[in-house]
C-alpha cells in the first residue's frame, strides 16, 4: 500500500490546540467493526461499552521535559536539543536543530550554566550522541524540570508551559517520554474508579514514547518505512492477567496505539508474553492481531503510521469513512482532541 492510500484533507480549524476543559468531557466515536454502525458520545460514557470480564491496559509512562534550548560554547548560537532515549545515565541520543550546528566535538552549554555538554557521535539518520555534563547534587532528571520544555507536538502552538500538567495522563508514573500516550489523556481517577467497579481488571505497561510518533512517512511504499525504537516492559503479573481473562471470554481494551504495540510486539500464538526490551513494530494493513481486542484512540495524521495501526485494527475504507464523518460532525484531531473507540 502506499502512504497516500491514508490520506485525507482536515481543516486547519480541526486541529485541537487545547484540551477539554475535563478531560472526559471529550467526545468519543464509538465503531463497531463487525455491523460498520457508528455512533457519537461523549468519554465518560466509555463505561457503557465495557464488560465485567473485560482488562482494560494503560501505558503508565511520563513525560520529561525533553526540549533544552542550549548555545554552542564557541559562538553562543542557540540551538534546540530535544533527547530521545538514553544510552548511560549521561548519554543521550537527540535531535538537533539545527544539526548543521553540532558537528561531532563540538561544545555545548544551557544558558543557566547548569548543564554542559559534548556531541559525541552523528548518527546516520542525523540524531546526535551527546555527553551531558552537571553537578552531581542532583539527577539529570530533576535538573531537567528546572531547565526543560515540555516537548508538545509541532502542530500545537501555545505555551508548552501552560499545558505541563494536563500533557500528563493522571496515572503517569515512569518518567521516559517525550510524548504523551494522549489516548490516554481523557481519564479521570473518577473514570477508572467506576470502571473497576464495574468488574474490569485495569492495568498498566510501560512505553516511553520517543518524537518517532510524530515523524512524517516520507516512502511512497509504506513497507520501506522504519519506525523509531522505543524501550517497553510488560510485567509477568499484568501478562497473566490478560491471558486468563481473555481465556474466559473477557476483551483486552488497549488504550492507545503504544500498547496496541508492546502487547503485539509481545504477542505469541494468541498469548502476551511478560518482557522488557525495545519495539521497532510497525503495525499496517495485513498485521494478524494476536491480543488486542478492542482499541481506544484519538484522531491522527494523515499519512502517519498511527492512522495505518487504526486502519489495520478496522480496515483502511472504514477507518477514512469514520474520519470524514469526524470532520463533518467537528470532532477535534490529534493529541488534545477527541477519541476513538472501536470494539
Amino acid at each position: 500500500m502506499k502512504t497516500t492510500d491514508f490520506y485525507f484533507d482536515l481543516p486547519r480549524h480541526l486541529i485541537a490546540q487545547e484540551p477539554s476543559l475535563n478531560r472526559d468531557q471529550a467526545r468519543l466515536m464509538v465503531i463497531d467493526r463487525v455491523s460498520g454502525k457508528i455512533e457519537h458520545r461523549h468519554f465518560f460514557h466509555l463505561l457503557d461499552f465495557l464488560h465485567p470480564e473485560d482488562i482494560l491496559v494503560l501505558n503508565n509512562t511520563r513525560v520529561i521535559p525533553a526540549r533544552l534550548w542550549m548555545q554552542r560554547e564557541e559562538t553562543s548560537s542557540p540551538l534546540e536539543v530535544l533527547l530521545i532515549r538514553p544510552r548511560t545515565d549521561k548519554q543521550w541520543v537527540c535531535y538537533v536543530s539545527p544539526g548543521k550546528k553540532a558537528r561531532t566535538g563540538s561544545f555545548l552549554m544551557h544558558p543557566s550554566g547548569l548543564i554542559k555538554a559534548r556531541v559525541l557521535e552523528v548518527l546516520p539518520q542525523g540524531e546526535r550522541i551527546i555527553e551531558f555534563e552537571w553537578d552531581s547534587n542532583t539527577s539529570f532528571l530533576n535538573l531537567l524540570d528546572k531547565v526543560g520544555k515540555t516537548p508538545l507536538p509541532p502542530y500545537i502552538h501555545s505555551d508548552p508551559d501552560q499545558w505541563k500538567e494536563y500533557y500528563q495522563t493522571v496515572y503517569a508514573e515512569k518518567e521516559g517520554s517525550v510524548a504523551a500516550p494522549t489516548a490516554g489523556l481523557h481519564f479521570t481517577h473518577d473514570l477508572l474508579e467506576a470502571i473497576q467497579e464495574k468488574g474490569v481488571a485495569v492495568n498498566y505497561l510501560t512505553l516511553h514514547i520517543g518524537p518517532g510518533t510524530f515523524k512524517p512517512v516520507k516512502v511512497e511504499d509504506i513497507e520501506s518505512h522504519t519506525m523509531d525504537e522505543e524501550f517497553y516492559h510488560l510485567s509477568q503479573e499484568v501478562a497473566d492477567e490478560i491471558n486468563q481473562r481473555r481465556k474466559q471470554g473477557g476483551r483486552c481494551i488497549a488504550v492507545g496505539t503504544t500498547v496496541t504495540r508492546t502487547l503485539e510486539s509481545l504477542a505469541r500464538d494468541g498469548q502476551v508474553q511478560a518482557g522488557s526490551g525495545s519495539t521497532k513494530l510497525f503495525i499496517r494493513p495485513g498485521h494478524a492481531y494476536q491480543v488486542v481486542d478492542s482499541l481506544i484512540t484519538n484522531f491522527h495524521l494523515p499519512g502517519s503510521t498511527l492512522i495505518m495501526l487504526v486502519s489495520a485494527f478496522y480496515n483502511r475504507e472504514g477507518i477514512l469513512k469514520a474520519y470524514q464523518e469526524a470532520i463533518e460532525q467537528s470532532y477535534h484531531f490529534y493529541s488534545f482532541g477527541d477519541a476513538m473507540l472501536i470494539i
